[in-house]
């Protein structure tokens, strides 16, 4: 862009509007007709790209992963940035990439950070149009209703996610703009956000030095602790922090020190997931889990199954704070991972408690969370976001939790027969897999489901010399209920009550489908004869292999990505069947 006709006007850094060309910096030889024929030309340009047939007269796209590709045109992109120009020339004199569309992947364009789609289109905008429009309030806004919204974390990563790829993109007044506005917030942002923004100065070299300097300045001062630095920064940027820290004399000893050898071990071993190892090093007696910070490490840093084995030796105190003054769950609502959060609550962890400055971990949530992924539409039948998932977690156990217990009248009505017990559970938490399949995941994952042996769905079974299991006439001898059959109910069980207690919602769903008036007739054996009772039992099995059989087809028809017709179309499918069959039996 000609510097002696345009410049980025900065009148509109509260997102709202858009900034363009500034007619007060416009060389004074530029006459009014010249501008209304730029501003003719920025609108001429800036319409081919929004426009909806785009993709019809473009010869390039920008491949973005879940979202729409991005059509581009080489020559205008060429003519506006050096780095297309180079990077097109190179494809062009590849032979083997002769094609009418070039295609380019946005991770492979920007190597060192992820970007979102919504900021690579407001930079390709830019570089059409000349203006710098802003993003859409839902993806820069967090969903605490309390918050500003100037330095939470969806409007920091909304402006970083520019800044490094105007970098990229090699776009020296953009650069100059979002260092700028991101200067002017840094006393509101979060100083684990900061490490972020320090991170990216970094890469941005001379570029964003005054970003980076004020950033290493604010980490300097800050609480955050060693091991966190040691994470997140690289090595001379660590380096300069604690030595910084150490000629000023600022900071709590023990935000500034490495751990020990012996904590360092255990450290090494959560890093590796072995829990067993952890198990050892604790033997020898020279620290404890609370005064490692083993369970803050392993909730911030490990996956979800090492968090839960370390959770199971019952050795740390989920409650325990680090120096920071974070407990675990504070800690796990920063990671965002619904499985863990739901391990801490159900180990006791207290939503309740708050951290040093006033913040409770669903507050925390809240914060990181885009008003764009929380609001997005979830059909039943395809994953939640997570970041919704675990906000959904935390308020439901921030409310009186629920009497925990049988999950529906059906399952209560089915008394003390442990085999019919075990098919509705079986059938619930089937069709909780197929309606909703993020919560069902994170339930069964905490039950650990997947260690115990499914129960068949025959009419009733019984085992072979060989150990297979073979049908079994209910006249013929009663079910025998065994150790794997015990199991499978627990988890299936927990799974049920963990439903209840932190995803209501589902769980109400479930509930007006497997407590249907015909299910419960026949789950209900109150004083019937024992003839009686062998005809509903009967019955009851088949409209289970009904809705087994149901569920299947439904699941089929998933898999083949059909799209679902309601929110409840496969339970409203499955149950129709059954009540079809039932119907049509009765008459």
């Amino acid at each position: 862009m000609d510097s002696r006709t345009t410049v980025v006007s900065d009148s509109n850094d509260n997102n709202s509007g858009s900034s363009s060309i500034s007619n007060e910096t416009l060389s004074p030889e530029i006459s009014a007709p010249d501008i209304a024929a730029l501003k003719r030309l920025s609108e001429n340009l800036e319409s081919i790209f929004e426009s909806p047939n785009s993709d019809f007269y473009s010869d390039a796209k920008i491949i973005v992963s879940g979202s729409c590709d991005i059509p581009i045109h080489r020559c205008i992109l060429s003519s506006r940035s050096s780095y297309f120009k180079t990077l097109f020339s190179s494809c062009s004199s590849n032979s083997s990439k002769r094609e009418k569309h070039f295609k380019f992947d946005l991770k492979e364009l920007m190597k060192d950070f992820n970007v979102g789609y919504d900021s690579v289109v407001l930079v390709l905008g830019y570089l059409y149009g000349g203006k710098v429009k802003t993003l859409s309030r839902n993806v820069c806004v967090c969903v605490d209703d309390d918050c500003e919204h100037l330095g939470c974390k969806p409007a920091v990563d909304s402006m970083v996610e520019v800044l490094y790829a105007s970098f990229v993109f090699q776009i020296p007044e953009l650069i100059a703009l979002y260092q700028r506005r991101l200067l002017d917030i840094l006393d509101k942002v979060s100083v684990d956000d900061i490490l972020m923004i320090l991170s990216v100065a970094k890469i941005c070299s001379k570029a964003c030095e005054r970003l980076l300097l004020e950033c290493i300045e604010i980490v300097v001062k800050s609480d955050i602790d060693i091991i966190t630095l040691e994470k997140a920064l690289p090595h001379d940027i660590l380096k300069q922090v604690m030595e910084s820290r150490s000629e000023l004399a600022i900071g709590d000893p023990e935000c500034n020190t490495f751990p020990n050898k012996h904590v360092k071990r255990i450290h090494r071993a959560l890093d590796s997931d072995d829990v067993e190892l952890v198990r050892w090093l604790l033997k020898e007696g020279h620290t404890t889990l609370d005064d490692a910070y083993a369970l803050h490490y392993a909730v911030a840093y490990c996956d979800a199954k090492t968090t839960t084995e370390v959770l199971d030796l019952g050795l740390a105190d989920v409650n325990h704070r680090n120096a920071r003054g974070y407990t675990v769950l504070h800690v796990a609502a920063m990671r965002k991972e619904p499985n863990i959060i739901v391990s801490l609550l159900t180990k006791g962890a207290r939503p309740s408690d708050l951290t040093s400055d006033g913040k409770k971990a669903l507050q925390i949530s809240k914060r990181l969370t885009r008003s764009i992924d929380y609001n997005r539409s979830t059909e039943e039948g395809k994953s939640s976001p997570k970041d919704r998932l675990c906000i959904e977690i935390l308020e439901q156990a921030e409310r009186r939790d629920p009497l925990l217990g049988e999950a529906s009248a059906s399952l209560a009505m089915a008394g003390d027969d442990l085999r019919m017990k075990l098919l509705y559970l079986e059938n619930r938490v089937g069709l909780a897999k197929l309606l909703f399949p993020m919560e069902a995941k994170v339930a069964m994952d905490i039950a650990q489901v997947d260690g115990t042996q499914e129960f068949p769905f025959a009419a009733n079974s019984r085992r072979s010399s060989g150990g297979q299991l073979t049908p079994m006439d209910l006249n013929e001898s009663p079910f025998k209920i065994e150790e794997e059959h015990l199991n499978r109910l627990k988890a299936l069980s927990k799974t049920v009550e963990l439903g209840k207690r932190f995803f209501p919602r589902c769980s109400d769903v479930l509930n007006k489908i497997m407590d249907a008036d015909d299910l419960s007739q026949l789950a209900y054996l109150g004083n019937d004869t024992p003839e009686e009772r062998i005809v509903k039992k009967r019955r009851y099995v088949e409209l289970q292999d009904v809705l087994v059989k149901a569920f299947s087809e439904d699941k089929e028809e998933l898999d083949k990505s059909v799209a679902l017709s309601s929110p409840s179309s496969s339970s409203s499918l499955a149950l129709l069947r059954s009540k079809n069959m039932l119907n049509s039996d009765m008459k």
